[in-house]
């Protein structure tokens, strides 16, 4: 994984694994469920295998090409994130979701690409090997 053995590396990598599996199970009740699950298991697929020492670059780069792609649809969208910090005062993300304030989800969303684009280039980054 790394020249020095990648011991911390893999932790991390586990440790997005089981988190993303997590974040994944939990999407059951959204109302775009397939999507979530979707994004997250491949996440949770690509960090499982950098804990065995596979490192899978292309699928690592398409996934964080998708997260570009979904997240600047959701920055720019009418009710997205843009919207949410200039339209709505950056309004509180942790209150309930209201049909009323997209937004708010929109936004929360977009964070949930932030993170896995975080964790596939970092991991991306850390390697030598591809596949």
């Amino acid at each position: 994984m790394t020249s020095d053995g990648g011991r911390g590396l893999r932790l991390f990598a586990l440790v997005c694994c089981l988190l993303f599996t997590a974040f994944g199970a939990l999407q059951w009740n959204d109302p775009d469920p397939w999507l979530w699950m979707t994004l997250y298991g491949y996440a949770a697929f690509l960090c499982w295998m950098a804990y065995k020492g596979r490192i899978l670059k292309t699928p690592m780069w398409v996934g964080m090409g998708v997260c570009l792609l979904y997240g600047a649809y959701l920055f720019f969208d009418t009710d997205g994130v843009a919207s949410w910090f200039l339209d709505h005062d950056a309004e509180n993300l942790v209150q309930t979701m209201k049909a009323e304030k997209p937004w708010i989800e929109k936004t929360r969303e977009f964070g949930g690409l932030a993170i896995v684009f975080s964790t596939l280039a970092f991991l991306s980054s850390r390697t030598k090997k591809s596949g």
